[in-house]
């Protein structure tokens, strides 16, 4: 094996991976193997794919977002193909496909069996190269893709667990985690909460307790074997040849487990993740892994490492202080947690935080206070069935949270577009989709499993939709063409993908600061935006704390100035107004 032929970069980047390798295992034999696969790959990908360009290069942070089901957008990825012009009119430029890999289905595919196969069920003629049909057609578009995978489990019908429980003594036993006890990894919180009971799940055949972070017939993989590592490897190897641009990392802070810890967030979990990331670099550098890390901002920007881990990462924090800045008509929730003590204002030039109103099936409550949880879940969980995890979380889509409020519901894109980070639209909330029961008891009966976030998926009836985009007036029609709007803005001003954020004070006519009012100022270059988001239910009349253009915003609203210095905004209405700041 030469594994230092080639370029000065190349060698470079097989050293790296060398390092990261000793810090976790000590088998030269799959390392060799692993390096075999990735000159042969970065081959293939250099002359049959594509190779860096300028246009490339941190491509994410002016992205904007489309989350898919691709089952419930339009029945299959053929489906999905034909409604890409839906996608291109909106404005979207990368689509996540939520879960599309091969699995049974009992959680939502998140329990994958096949990490080198599309599903079946999304298939029109089982022929496995309509998502390479998919793939080329979307990126003649211009739009990229990326999409999940379960690094941290796989689903207990995989070959892998399969041969695991035939053989105790076979290769595949140890991909696995086991005990005779429920003891080991006794401080491992239980994350599906009201769900499960226990991480551990006993298995009748060997007489032995499997780990599980998630549901049981998710069990865990075990890292601290290298040929895990080897074969998730091959398996992201495999996708980029494909031509995907990324991967959506699921549940990424619990892929390495030490006794005596809570199995979060440990330093050779980083390791792990730094090992994937130099994996992928040796290939094409210019590939997103995005971090599925549920955790508070200074946690999560532990997973950007020094630019040398995820380049992408959630801030699930800032979602909820959205909606409570919303309902106390108050900015203090969004200002604190923005705030350089609790976000760190500075982050790897090559990362970027990724921004959403939901975590796609939930309005997550896990990273905010008890206080806090009970303001937001009194305030938005208008049925008990939206419960999800014991109130850690309200299973709403977006039109239901603010009960089809056309006003609501662009005052909080607006926030969302126009803060740090790139936006992601879950799939239907474009033109307002509220809650699919139907769908939720349909799923209950097939799974018997009763997980609330089925409220918030569905099937999407384009007859329908396409009626309600063409009637004047809806509500559809309404969001659907204010966010093609604020998209075209988004992606046409650069500061909105890569600025910085400061906050700017407004008052009152009584000379007092406005909480009504949340305001900052988006800096990039000689660039500037300023976005005064109007909170209260109220007209105001506001002073802001320096000089501002009149005339049109960015939305074409038209502005202005009483001769007392003083300017109004409608209630829930919002300004993004472009500032000259000269050279």
């Amino acid at each position: 094996m030469a594994i230092l032929k080639g370029s000065g970069i190349i060698i470079a980047r097989i050293e790296k991976i060398r390092r990261l390798w000793n810090q976790l295992y000590s088998d030269e034999r799959i390392f060799a193997e692993l390096v075999e696969i990735l000159e042969k790959a970065e081959l293939k990908y250099k002359t049959e794919l594509k190779t860096g360009t300028a246009e490339n290069k941190n491509w994410y942070a002016n992205a904007v977002v489309y989350s898919v089901y691709v089952d419930l957008f339009n029945g299959n990825i053929n489906g999905l193909t034909d409604r890409l012009d839906h996608i291109v009119e909106l404005g979207a430029n990368c689509i996540w496909l939520l879960p599309v890999l091969q699995s049974p289905m009992k959680d939502a595919g998140f329990d994958i069996s096949d990490y080198m196969k599309i599903r079946d069920s999304l298939l029109e003629n089982s022929e496995q190269n309509e998502f390479d049909v998919f793939l080329g057609k979307a990126h003649e578009k211009g739009i990229r893709i990326i999409f999940d995978i379960a690094l941290n489990h796989c689903s207990d019908e995989h070959f892998w667990f399969k041969e695991a429980l035939e053989s105790p003594k076979g290769k595949y036993r140890d991909y696995f985690i086991w005990s005779d006890t429920e003891e080991k990894y006794s401080d491992a919180r239980i994350i599906f909460k009201g769900l499960c009971d226990s991480n551990w799940q006993f298995e009748e055949m060997s007489g032995q307790y499997y780990f599980h972070r998630f549901f049981p017939m998710q069990p865990d993989l075990n890292y601290k074997n290298p040929e895990v590592f080897l074969e998730m490897a091959k398996v992201m190897v495999f996708w980029k040849l494909k031509g995907l641009d990324g991967f959506r990392a699921d549940a990424i802070p619990y892929l390495w487990k030490e006794e005596g810890t809570g199995c979060e967030n440990l330093d050779k979990t980083h390791t792990v993740v730094k090992l994937f990331r130099a994996v992928l670099d040796y290939i094409d550098p210019d590939t997103l892994l995005l971090a599925e890390a549920c955790q508070p901002p200074k946690k999560v920007v532990e997973y950007f490492g020094d630019g040398d881990e995820c380049n992408g990462a959630y801030h699930f924090p800032v979602m909820p202080r959205i909606y409570m800045s919303m309902a106390r008509q108050s900015n203090e929730a969004v200002k604190r947690i923005m705030s350089p003590g609790i976000t760190p204002q500075t982050i790897p030039d090559n990362c970027q935080w990724f921004m959403f109103l939901r975590c796609h099936d939930e309005l997550t409550l896990e990273m905010v206070s008890e206080e806090e949880r009970k303001i937001i879940f009194d305030y938005y969980a208008k049925d008990p069935s939206w419960n999800f995890r014991q109130g850690e979380g309200i299973s709403a889509r977006l039109a239901s949270l603010f009960s089809e409020d056309v006003k609501k519901i662009k005052l909080a894109y607006s926030i969302m577009f126009s803060l740090t980070g790139t936006p992601i639209i879950f799939y239907g909330d474009e033109f307002a989709k509220t809650n699919d029961v139907q769908f939720y008891e349909e799923q209950l009966a097939a799974t018997g499993i009763d997980d609330s976030r089925y409220l918030v998926r569905g099937r999407l009836d384009w007859k329908k939709i396409e009626y309600e985009l063409k009637k004047e007036g809806s509500i559809a029609s309404e969001i659907f063409g204010f966010l093609k709007k604020i998209i075209k803005i988004r992606r046409s001003e650069k500061v909105f993908g890569n600025g910085k954020l400061r906050f700017e004070d407004f008052y009152g006519e009584n000379g007092n600061e406005m909480e009504e009012i949340l305001g900052y100022r988006r800096t990039y270059g000689h660039e500037e935006v300023l976005v005064i988001n109007n909170l209260s239910d109220k007209q105001l009349k506001f002073k802001p704390g320096s000089d501002i253009n009149t005339g049109e915003d960015l939305l074409g609203k038209k502005l202005s100035c009483g001769e007392d210095g003083f300017f109004e905004i409608d209630p829930m209405d919002f300004y993004w107004i472009k500032i000259d700041i000269g050279d």
